[in-house]
């Protein structure tokens, strides 16, 4: 199974159970070492698998990370998955 879309990007999105589920909070994060779409599938699927999370979009050519989640996150265990993963996570993107 991939975790690519149609159109290339790669996403971790669940389908909501219902409509009235709220948005999330939406947090973009400064990756660096992301060189090949397999850098974006790890980082897709190790983030997606955090608490919490929602939806995640690599974005590799600029080195950006779009990270959906259920409240704020949580800065720490993203930078300690991301590192895990043989990424760094260099801070919140402006």
């Amino acid at each position: 199974m991939s975790c690519c879309t149609p159109d290339g990007s790669c996403s971790t999105t669940a389908t909501p159970a219902t409509a009235a589920v709220a948005e999330g909070v939406t947090t973009v994060y400064a990756v660096a070492g992301m060189t090949c779409g397999h850098c974006e599938a790890t980082l897709t699927r190790e983030i997606g698998a955090v608490d919490g999370v929602r939806s995640v979009e690599v974005g590799r050519a600029a080195g950006r990370v779009s990270v959906t989640t259920d409240g704020e996150p949580d800065d720490a265990v993203l930078a300690k998955v991301v590192d895990e993963a043989g990424y760094e996570l260099t801070g919140r993107a402006s």
